[in-house]
């Protein structure tokens, strides 16, 4: 199963604290461990949303709206993409991460939609699409 790992933000990452060289370090050798367990896919930090925009949609309207946005608790400051056997395996890798921020926080896991998860509605000329995509954008990688 894949899952997203999502560091929430604090008051200090949306005010552009960057990290210390020692959570840097500290988090370096945690990706690795990451990377050599096989479960890393990818991991980034984010910029605050000061820097990002949302864009809001009603029926056929899009709406730009420019950061930063006010509610901390609910944005993310980074992300991991892993390969998991379970949640409960995802849960103890969380478990052994550096704190992320020098306040305190919270990391956030939810599982990616697999293709089965869809059902029916997912039919296979849409399957065929999507995995034609996922090669077409790993290509483009390389």
């Amino acid at each position: 199963m894949r899952v997203m790992v999502m560091v929430k933000a604090t008051k200090a990452s949306e005010a552009g604290v960057m990290p210390s060289e020692q959570l840097l370090a500290d988090m370096g050798r945690y990706n690795e461990e990451l990377v050599k367990a096989g479960v890393m896919l990818a991991g980034e930090g984010l910029h605050p949303t000061s820097k990002g925009v949302r864009v809001r949609f009603g029926g056929a309207s899009r709406t730009v709206i420019d950061g930063p946005f006010t509610e901390t608790k609910e944005l993310v400051a980074g992300f991991w993409l892993w390969q998991v056997r379970s949640m409960d395996e995802a849960i103890e890798w969380v478990r052994r991460c550096p704190n992320p921020h020098a306040d305190d926080c919270e990391i956030e896991i939810r599982p990616v939609f697999e293709a089965d998860d869809f059902g029916e509605a997912f039919t296979p000329e849409l399957r065929a699409q999507e995995e034609r995509l996922r090669a077409q954008a790993a290509a483009g990688k390389k």
